[in-house]
């Protein structure tokens, strides 16, 4: 598999898990493999709702604690999801938002550079 191919592979399964666990998806969602760390951005995964709800500091504050207690439960999920595909352990995973640019990026880190064991094969 090449790197873009992997790539391509994560970006649908954390779609899955967008879908799937948090109930939509992003418009758009690219993911990169850089060393030892999966990047991944995803642009329009606000809904209208939440799209008003950011209009004022108190909405942000708000939606941000909603989605960072609902990234923090459902992470054991988006992991396995990772681990299907790179079979690495993961050491850590790290999220934000930006309500501003309706953005959020994920940074996964994992135990391996990904980038070696992709030449290897």
């Amino acid at each position: 598999m090449t790197k873009g191919q992997l790539e391509a592979r994560l970006s649908e399964a954390i779609s899955k898990y967008e879908i799937e666990y948090m109930g939509r998806g992003p418009k758009v969602i690219k993911s990169y493999i850089i060393g030892d760390m999966i990047i991944v951005r995803l642009l329009g995964f606000l809904s209208p709702s939440e799209q008003k709800l950011t209009e004022n500091p108190q909405g942000i504050e708000l939606f941000k604690k909603v989605r960072t207690s609902l990234f923090e439960s459902g992470r054991a999920y988006l992991e396995t999801l990772i681990r299907e595909i790179v079979d690495v352990a993961i050491v850590s995973t790290h999220s934000d938002i930006s309500t501003k640019t309706g953005e959020k990026v994920i940074i996964i880190t994992v135990d391996k550079n990904l980038e070696d064991l992709i030449l290897q094969k």
